[in-house]
């Protein structure tokens, strides 16, 4: 009470009692399995199919053929109908991301060859430089000896410009930018003195590709043969001519020392596929040999000394120089850690790593200092411009020669024209030739999945079998991951190796209370006694098996595939939750169709549903006009009750998460009846509201002085009592059809 009581009055407050906590999050399906691309071993949200593509890819090679992994198959169907998904790849060994080094321009003592543009100025027209025509930079001439630099299809030019870098498009930037700087030398040519050093053009015509050397005048190499790449220069009067050679040119000795690594960067996602290097380039337009739609490139695309600033495009490996496929921009970055732009705090630079794997607790374990921006890389091993400017806007030079801006990288996209190597598979996946790695056994997938070869996965391989189990104990932490159903695609009961891996997900889910696992019982082809006894080996509550397999169409290459039954049973849930709830049942002609099926595998009689029903087995059964149905929805639980029954199971799971997310703004708040009353204002409106939904017959709670007695509550413990009636659902409609004679009276 607010108000200090002296002298008599009426005094009023207010007790608000309709506190309510904020609502706890969406809460989606989890796939586990082998994926083309992506983090592995860390669960990842997607919240549509699309962003599902981007992240851990679809179609990849495997022999001559294209496939996808179940996963694919299994997350297109449940993202038509939910827009939530945990994903959690799986990779085992020493699997690895793919990773770039950014060179940096290097520190430069004289003039900086590799970035600097030149003008050569008072070309005759119509004329061709030849063995007398001269141009100097710094005190050095440089003589050209054979060939001409311009192409003498258009040799009208009066003035040309030259632009070096360590590409060609790094030559083009390297102009534009200079154009409008300092940066541009002029070089005046004559007939005087030949000077003490010579540049040979050698094995090439005007305007074409070829090789050049830098020597001295007894001819001895100073740098290896660099390319001559024909582009286009300009007149004096700005016009365009057409076919003049712009020279890469790295120049060596005391003028200039190489640069190292201005910064690495590495992929977000593992594995072979995201190597866009390749043995070497495909043509002029810089194609990488094995860059795909599925790995990335890298290139700075401008620079600026001064600043100490550049920028990076981040592009599609499968792009070239003319038509570049940009996936991210980042402009202004710097390698000041100091400035918002640094570049590790821009793109950032955090990993997770998978600690005590093959443990019975893995763990994920966070380093680096800024959360990942970039979908594609995070940023490592930066060369520091640490205060890059000093209080008058000017380069801090402090160890001479200009040693800060060394460190920025160079513009293009360096030697290997911007690509990531390093990325490994770890044990398990397949070569290029559709084999398991390290064997001549065929990589196995859809219908033709074994004990010893599911996907390029080997389960019984220690490795293989620790993937899952780790992705499984991972799982098992409720606070970090919030997920109500477990996707196992390509792990089937009846194999050996899968068993286990099955039965400890059921257990994960188990221990948590609050999912529930769609396991596959057999391989493709197995008899209705083989599927029958896989379920009765099987006792939970917090599973649910269904049969036979049915044929979809793999949207990607257009081929129909044969595949497990929980592929295509995660559309069903999430079409049953999106239209109902998850106490209905996830089954019947009204939302237990399967739309995505062609076929099942066999189509089932009465006699073969019953005989599959009794032994807690789902049929996927098959109806004129109706196509592939769900037609039960009994859990693995042997013994008779409510939960023998997905729908109930599923509505114990909404009410016990959604209970015990509220509930934790209850801890540490005095244990009295004020906060128990703020219990009860939240559970009762939220079972009213599953009542009101047709979830509940009837419920009631207790949290009162009845159940927290002075003892409990010397304990610290708040106890409330939740008392639930499930509705059921009508699953045998039985219709009495009475016949009798005429004039006889019905019956009231």
């Amino acid at each position: 009470m607010a108000e200090k009581i002296i002298s008599p009055g009426v005094f009023t407050d207010e007790i608000d009692q309709t506190f309510l906590p904020a609502a706890i999050a969406d809460i989606g399906a989890c796939v586990v399995g082998p994926t083309a691309k992506g983090p592995a071993n860390i669960p990842t949200i997607v919240t549509s199919y699309s962003e599902y593509q981007q992240v851990f890819g679809d179609t990849f090679r495997s022999g001559s053929n294209y496939y996808q992994y179940l996963t694919s198959h299994t997350a297109r169907e449940y993202l038509k109908h939910a827009d939530k998904l945990t994903v959690v790849r799986i990779l085992a060994g020493d699997y690895s991301e793919a990773n770039a080094s950014v060179p940096s321009v290097g520190v430069t003592t004289g003039e900086n060859y590799s970035t600097a543009s030149i003008i050569f100025n008072g070309i005759p027209s119509g004329s061709a430089l030849g063995g007398s025509d001269k141009f100097t930079i710094g005190s050095t001439d440089f003589v050209f000896v054979s060939s001409s630099l311009i192409d003498e299809r258009d040799n009208t030019a009066e003035q040309v410009f030259v632009s070096f870098g360590t590409s060609e498009d790094e030559a083009a930037l390297n102009l534009a930018n200079a154009i409008g700087s300092s940066s541009i030398h002029s070089l005046n040519l004559s007939a005087s003195a030949m000077g003490s050093k010579k540049m040979h053009i050698s094995g090439s015509s005007a305007g074409t590709k070829g090789n050049y050397t830098v020597a001295t005048s007894s001819d001895a190499t100073v740098t290896a043969a660099r390319t001559v790449y024909p582009m286009t220069a300009q007149k004096a009067d700005d016009s365009t001519v057409s076919d003049a050679i712009f020279a890469d040119l790295l120049t060596g000795g005391t003028d200039s020392t190489a640069g190292g690594t201005s910064f690495k960067l590495n992929t977000l996602s593992h594995g072979t596929l995201l190597n866009s290097s390749g043995s070497a380039l495909t043509s002029s337009n810089n194609v990488l040999l094995s860059g795909s739609k599925d790995n990335i490139r890298w290139e700075v695309t401008s620079r600026n000394n001064s600043k100490g600033t550049f920028s990076m495009t981040i592009r599609r490996g499968d792009d070239s120089i003319k038509r570049k496929k940009v996936l991210e921009t980042w402009n202004n970055l710097t390698l000041d850690p100091n400035s918002n732009d640094y570049i590790a705090k821009r793109i950032g630079d955090q990993v997770n790593v998978l600690r005590d794997s093959g443990g019975t607790d893995p763990f994920l374990q966070l380093s680096g200092s800024y959360p990942n921006k970039s979908k594609y890389v995070r940023v490592s091993d930066v060369d520091l411009t640490v205060d890059y400017l000093d209080e008058n806007g000017n380069i801090n030079d402090i160890a001479g020669a200009s040693s800060l801006s060394g460190s920025l990288p160079q513009t293009g996209s360096g030697s290997s024209h911007g690509a990531f190597e390093g990325g490994s598979d770890g044990y398990v996946g397949f070569d290029a030739f559709g084999n398991q790695y390290g064997t001549s056994t065929k990589t196995l997938f859809y219908n033709e999945i074994s004990s010893d070869n599911s996907q390029g996965y080997t389960l019984g391989a220690a490795a293989g079998k620790e993937a899952y189990e780790d992705a499984i104990n991972i799982l098992g932490n409720q606070d970090e991951y919030d997920i109500n159903l477990v996707l196992l695609p390509g792990l089937l009961n009846n194999v050996s190796n899968h068993k286990s891996i099955i039965g400890k997900a059921i257990d994960m889910c188990e221990d948590r209370g609050d999912c529930f696992v769609i396991a596959d019982p057999v391989t493709y082809a197995s008899t209705i006694t083989d599927t029958v006894n896989e379920a009765e080996a099987r006792d939970s509550n917090y599973g649910a098996m269904y049969w036979p397999w049915v044929q979809v169409i793999d949207d990607q290459t257009g081929t129909y595939r044969w595949v497990p039954p929980s592929v295509v049973m995660s559309g069903v849930y999430a079409f049953n939750d999106k239209v109902a709830q998850p106490w209905f049942a996830p089954a019947g002609l009204n939302r237990g169709g399967v739309d995505a099926a062609i076929q099942a595998e066999r189509k089932l009689t009465h006699a073969n549903r019953d005989t599959l029903y009794d032994s807690n087995v789902n049929p996927l059964a098959t109806f004129p006009g109706q196509g592939v149905v769900a037609w039960g929805q009994k859990t693995l639980q042997k013994k008779a009750s409510a939960l023998d029954r997905v729908n109930v199971r599923r509505l114990l799971i909404k009410v016990k998460k959604f209970i015990a997310s509220s509930s934790r703004f209850l801890v540490f708040e005095q244990n009295n009846a004020a906060t128990r009353r703020r219990f009860l204002n939240i559970v009762n409106p939220f079972l009213e509201q599953v009542q009101a939904n047709s979830g509940l017959n009837a419920f009631r709670v207790v949290m009162d002085e009845s159940n927290n007695t002075p003892d409990v509550v010397d304990r610290n413990i708040m106890y409330g009592q939740i008392f639930v009636q499930p509705t059921r659902t009508a699953e045998f409609i039985v219709l009495d059809f009475t016949i009798q004679p005429t004039g006889a009276t019905f019956p009231e």
